[in-house]
């Protein structure tokens, strides 16, 4: 009879799938060990398949603790990062705030040193007995000085702040060089030394004034550094602009040393014994500043044989007139001049340079009333006049003689001003007035 039982029947342990038929409970037992040893063999051969302690377990661990040091590290440098930054805005902050001191410090000493460098010029432009010509002349050296340095502390503190914005245009370049030539030949005759001059009738693109004290460093120091000889002022025509040269027989410059001279507080010895008045800042102002204007320096030096700077400066897109000749004073005989400035001093500095020029001012501060019944030919006027400005002043007197030219003065190198006068039409020089770029300037006005 056939079972007919529910219960399961009790399954072979040979009968279990991947086992094969016929395998006693020995043999499993033996197999299940060896599967064991190799487990364990793997595993071995896992943890120590590394450096010591690279195990897996050791490895997170390791990768534990690199993550945690590296958030506490990037904490740290975040929050270094935000002190910096703070130590970074309060420096700029007390740099702009030196600037802005140093801006309306120098200002202030503007006005008088630029009212006794006129009457020394209006002394100096009398017949005088030789003692007294000489005295004068030591005098007007030591004005230019005091002004040599003031405007190096200026000029530096003002590129360290950021605060000099180029005011490029194109213009002659004798425009420039005639009058620094005028200014050194004189400076390097004192000195017994030979001045030579050659001028060029290009056209350049730059900003006038910051190249102006470019230029005006590199031929102080040549002078400065030469015991006997020449000193070059010249030009050579280039592809990409004209090489404004300046070039000496000094004493010359070794070639390891090329490079620190234009360190700033970098002063070489002074040759013959001369009192070395500058700060040590020329070379690095003049560096700066071709920067600014994107200007490349050269240099060319050989120790006993002097040397030779240069500056590159790209041509301009049109020839305007040619700049007359500064020498001669018969164009401003019998010009009558209307003469604005806030101080007193300047109005009389100014009244006498011009007298000496065969001109006649009529003056009046900022708080006076201009006396209207001499017709002029020419309006000097500062910009800084009390309460206004001197933009403003000069329009509202154009507006009244249209034709009447405006020569604008003022103590500060304002990019921004210096556009606004130039749209106007008007000249613009920095105080202290150079007595020769103020002629030049009056010259210009007169042939428009």
């Amino acid at each position: 009879m056939a079972d007919t039982s529910t219960r399961p029947s009790p399954v072979s342990p040979l009968a279990l799938p991947g086992i094969e038929p016929g395998t006693t409970p020995e043999a499993l037992v033996e197999e299940n060990a060896r599967l064991r040893r190799i487990c364990a063999a793997l595993i071995e051969r896992v943890e120590s398949s590394g450096q010591p302690g690279t195990a897996p377990y050791a490895a997170f661990e390791h990768t534990v603790v690199l993550a945690e040091q590296v958030r506490e590290r990037t904490e740290a440098l975040r929050h270094t990062l935000e002190a910096l930054s703070e130590a970074k805005a309060e420096a700029e902050a007390a740099n702009l705030s030196k600037t802005k001191f140093l801006a309306a410090v120098s200002h202030d000493l503007l006005q008088p040193l630029n009212a006794a460098r006129l009457f020394t010029s209006a002394l100096e432009s009398q017949a005088l007995a030789e003692e007294p010509r000489r005295l004068a002349w030591h005098i007007g050296r030591s004005l230019q000085d005091v002004e040599t340095l003031l405007g190096t502390l200026v000029d530096i503190s003002r590129l360290d702040a950021g605060a000099l914005t180029p005011d490029r245009g194109s213009f002659p370049a004798r425009e420039l060089l005639d009058v620094l030539a005028e200014e050194h030949r004189q400076l390097a005759a004192a000195e017994g030394l030979d001045f030579r001059y050659v001028p060029s009738r290009a056209l350049i693109d730059s900003d006038l004034t910051l190249l102006a004290r470019v230029v005006r460093n590199l031929l102080g120091n040549a002078i400065r550094y030469t015991a006997s000889g020449r000193v070059l002022l010249g030009c050579r025509r280039r592809a990409e602009g004209l090489e404004i040269w300046v070039a000496d027989s000094g004493g010359g410059i070794a070639e390891d040393q090329q490079r620190a001279i234009f360190e700033e507080f970098r002063r070489g010895p002074a040759e013959r014994g001369r009192g070395d008045r500058g700060l040590g800042l020329g070379l690095a102002i003049v560096e700066r500043i071709a920067g600014l204007l994107d200007h490349p320096l050269g240099l060319v030096s050989h120790p006993g044989r002097g040397s030779r700077f240069s500056i590159r400066v790209p041509y301009g897109r049109a020839y305007p007139p040619a700049p007359a000749e500064v020498g001669g004073e018969a164009p401003l005989t019998g010009l009558t001049a209307w003469v604005i400035d806030d101080d007193p001093e300047i109005c009389a500095g100014m009244a006498a340079l011009l007298a000496g020029w065969g001109c006649h001012a009529v003056t009046a501060t900022g708080n006076e009333a201009l006396d209207r019944g001499v017709a002029a030919d020419l309006l000097i006027i500062d910009y800084h006049l009390g309460a206004t400005d001197g933009l403003a002043v000069a329009d509202r007197l154009r507006r009244e003689c249209p034709s009447l030219p405006v020569i604008l003065v003022t103590a500060h190198h304002d990019a921004e001003l210096k556009a606004a006068a130039r749209a106007r039409g008007y000249g613009y020089l920095l105080k202290p007035v150079k007595p020769l770029r103020l002629k030049m300037a009056m010259l210009a006005m007169q042939r428009r």
